[in-house]
């Protein structure tokens, strides 16, 4: 159990955790839920003791290992495989020992040790989870410095799962996955053996993994047993009956002085009067009733235009002129379509996006549009060019310099930028709210299609939720790439998936596409193939499989030895019984192993 006891967190001067006193328990799957900036990554820091609370007691097991995914993402000559092994200390200490041959005198307890670690199966474990994750066979081999920033963080995040801490502890672990990814993930994380805590804005993996939510507001965590549509009922439910107490106490109040006031003056009341003083002085003060800005965002309303507003007719389209990405497109895209892009990082989702929103041009075949069509285009590197120094209000101006001081505060305030939040700085907005800004330049020329790119990367719950809503009420198409599964299934009724150089309709609905990712198979765009096991991995298998068998037979020896001492037959003895069993559980052991060593050298 961890322990925290009056814990008491400052920031720059601003109280974000007071006297917060908490359980957290093992073998629980925690979900750490709360507004953008009340201290949820804060609690994570005190936790990891990378940052100290200014009052109160931390009380962890010695023994607990907790985990989290390195801020430095792994780079270098090493692979992916290699770095996600690696995490692994302990196998990896015994394993040298064991080549070495150093300590022979040990090496039935070195065997022995790395029998019940594993660490025989670690090299599949650790391919597994990066396929999970989005690694190829290939991919697995290849150097990290080959690899973008965002597939090493996935490395880093292979490399915390492979680890399996006592506490894991994982902070928007989907904000930078694809749907693919992101299913796998949480279907990892449900059958995780340890104790989870997660911060997560994403309602489906809140929904699927988590057997309690921790609430942080108001500077301190209430917890909740259930998932997260649990938590939001207990809690809306716990308002409104707070609500209810409060009009009861004020009516109440309002009697009460009604009397005092009426017969203060007079000597045969005075008594009552003044006991009713004493009352209303004693009464129970109710905590606050919250009241939380509502969030929400609207998407202006385009011209109207006669279908169809885009067709492809046999395009194909990349980056350099002797390749393409996709070929052979054959779209059409109609007002109030509503298309959901499918397909793994790396198959041409945002590709395809941006031949849409015109960024691309077609190397071959023909793009119709229609001839007043505008289109709004997000994506995540838009928010990485803002001018830092500069305002949202005057980064609108300047996009729009003939909007008066009015409408440009009028369209900030569209996505929940208004007031004071107009004037502040970009460097100083949050991630959701750069995001909110996003949304407001794409939609000044009121578009008729919107491509948005993973938008809810950074929104909060609310954030999202209102998203989701503005999309539902918006009269133009729709193209979305996300990983928010509920964003998907509530406002997209198209899926088209993306894969093999080709874009197609996928024929099924989010649960059959979800089946497919789970059994471990590639989506193609007219059938789904295993991913085939390259011969390196192959003789990987078998020398994982002979060397288990030697591991177990090297234990097996030693029991026997152990068997063989006479003293142990003069007396009961429950060391003897001990070892029958374990000399039992050996001998079978190994020939599954020797099953499983010949099987592998015959490729089955």
């Amino acid at each position: 159990m961890i322990k925290l006891e009056n814990i008491t967190v400052r920031i720059a001067g601003r109280t974000l955790i007071e006297n917060l006193t908490l359980n957290l328990n093992e073998g629980h799957r925690y979900g750490l839920v709360g507004r953008n900036g009340t201290g949820k990554s804060t609690l994570f820091k005190v936790l990891l003791k990378t940052l100290h609370a200014d009052e109160g007691n931390l009380e962890i097991p010695a023994r607990a290992r907790l985990g989290h995914v390195a801020q430095e993402a792994p780079a270098g000559p090493t692979t992916p495989l290699d770095a996600v092994m690696a995490g692994d200390r302990e196998r990896l200490e015994l394993m040298e020992k064991l080549e070495s041959g150093n300590e022979p005198e040990n090496i039935a307890d070195i065997y022995e040790r790395l029998i019940a670690i594993d660490a025989f199966t670690a090299e599949a474990r650790a391919s597994e989870i990066l396929a999970g994750l989005g690694f190829s066979q290939s991919m697995q081999n290849e150097p990290l410095s080959t690899f973008s920033g965002g597939w090493r963080m996935r490395v880093s995040l292979a490399s915390l799962l492979f680890s399996q801490p006592d506490w894991l502890l994982l902070d928007e672990p989907t904000n930078h996955l694809d749907l693919e990814s992101s299913m796998w993930l949480e279907d990892y994380l449900k059958s995780y053996p340890h104790s989870l805590l997660i911060i997560s804005h994403d309602r489906h993996l809140l929904n699927n993994v988590c057997d309690r939510i921790l609430y942080l507001h108001g500077n301190t965590i209430q917890s909740y047993g259930g998932n997260y549509d649990t938590f939001e009922r207990t809690w809306a439910a716990q308002q409104e009956s707070l609500r209810a107490q409060h009009v009861k106490q004020e009516a109440k109040k309002k009697h009460m002085m009604a009397f005092v006031n009426r017969f203060r003056a007079a000597a045969s009341k005075a008594k009552q009067a003044q006991s009713r003083l004493k009352a209303l002085e004693r009464m129970e003060s109710l905590p606050d009733v919250v009241h939380d800005p509502e969030v929400r965002f609207d998407f202006p309303a385009p011209d109207e235009l006669a279908p169809p507003l885009i067709v492809l007719d046999n395009v194909n389209v990349g980056y350099t002129a002797d390749k393409a990405i996709l070929k052979s497109l054959s779209q059409r895209i109609d007002p109030e379509d509503r298309i959901a892009l499918l397909g793994s990082n790396g198959n041409g989702k945002s590709t395809f996006a941006k031949l849409i929103a015109g960024r691309l041009d077609a190397q071959k075949g023909e793009i119709r549009r229609s001839a007043k069509l505008k289109v709004g285009y997000f994506a995540q590197h838009q928010v990485e060019e803002f001018d830092l120094t500069a305002t949202a209000y005057e980064h609108i101006s300047r996009k729009a310099p003939t909007l008066s001081p009015t409408a440009v505060r009028t369209h900030l305030g569209r996505f929940g930028l208004s007031g004071q939040k107009a004037d502040v700085k970009v460097k100083s907005l949050s991630g959701g709210e750069k995001a909110r800004l996003n949304l407001t330049l794409i939609c000044l020329d009121k578009p008729n299609i919107l491509i948005l790119d993973e938008p809810t990367n950074h929104l909060d719950m609310d954030s999202r939720q209102a998203l989701m809503m503005a999309l539902n009420d918006f009269k133009g198409a729709v193209i979305l790439i996300t990983h928010d599964w509920d964003l998907l299934s509530a406002s997209m009724e198209q899926l088209w998936l993306v894969a093999d150089g080709k874009v197609e309709p996928f024929e099924g609905d989010l649960e059959d596409y979800r089946r497919l990712i789970l059994k471990g198979e590639e989506t193609g765009s007219k059938s789904q193939k295993k991913q085939k096991v390259s011969d390196d991995t192959k003789k990987k298998t078998v020398r994982e499989a002979k060397l288990k068998m030697e591991a177990l037979a090297e234990s097996l020896q030693k029991v026997k030895a152990d068997l063989a001492d006479p003293d142990l037959y003069s007396h009961h003895s429950e060391a003897l019984s001990e070892l029958m069993k374990e000399e039992h559980r050996l001998e079978k052991e190994l020939a599954e192993a020797e099953d499983a060593w010949l099987k592998a050298e015959e490729g089955g």
